[in-house]
């Protein structure tokens, strides 16, 4: 079926399966129809690829399909998309929904401004991280550090954590300086934590590159 012509809408809480041009069905239901942008927002619920298609949000096996969790991992939500229907080759309605929807949940616009300002700040963060030239180790232990500590900036290429200690190149426990206390503890303890963590991902990584390699050799 082609995009709906004059007359023909997608309800709101209808279930429908589109395959895109990239040869992925998606199953949903249907959360916002824009008759005139021919923009369908669906949250999704089912995945399916077609034999040599390309990897999806679900992580599936050419001729597979699952049940999605969020892109969060949170198994109590979904993963709402966009989907531009000029760029779908098949909309088939599952289950069609005639009744009026359910009246829409309120929002908490004060909670959305903040979070989208927190982003933006995020975002311009990192950007100035890589215009300032600060090494790929040095822009991964600040984002480690944000996660638990908010209160974290550049200045030039050194990490100011609560205007109290600085974290210089090349960014180890050594280069945490400050007024020795319990906030110059608490950031060493971070960064030692998190060089491990790093360092025990990529011995894991050499591990499984080293099965790999012997795997393959025996088969060959």
């Amino acid at each position: 079926m082609a995009a709906p012509g004059p007359g023909e809408y997608f309800n709101v809480g209808s279930h429908v399966s589109c395959l895109t041009c990239l040869g992925q069905r998606l199953q949903g239901e249907v959360v916002a129809f824009d008759y005139q942008s021919k923009m369908l927002t669906l949250s999704i619920l089912r995945v399916l690829l077609a034999r040599g298609g390309i990897s999806c949000m679900c992580d599936l096996d050419s001729s597979s399909s699952q049940e999605c969790a969020s892109s969060s991992g949170k198994p109590n939500l979904n993963d709402v998309i966009l989907i531009n229907l000029a760029y779908v080759s098949d909309v088939d309605i599952i289950n069609d929904r005639t009744e009026t929807p359910p009246p829409l949940a309120s929002l908490n616009v004060s909670k959305l401004a903040n979070r989208a300002r927190t982003e933006k700040e995020d975002k311009l963060s990192q950007a100035y991280a890589i215009s300032a030239g600060v090494s790929v180790e040095g822009q991964q232990l600040f984002q480690t550090i944000h996660k638990t500590i908010k209160d974290c900036k550049w200045q030039e290429k050194n990490i100011i954590v609560m205007d109290d200690v600085v974290i210089s190149p090349p960014y180890q426990v050594e280069n945490c300086k400050g007024k020795e206390g319990s906030a110059l503890s608490h950031v060493r303890k971070i960064v030692e934590k998190h060089f491990r963590d790093v360092e025990s991902q990529k011995s894991m990584q050499r591990s499984q590159a080293q099965q790999t390699q012997k795997d393959s050799t025996l088969s060959s």
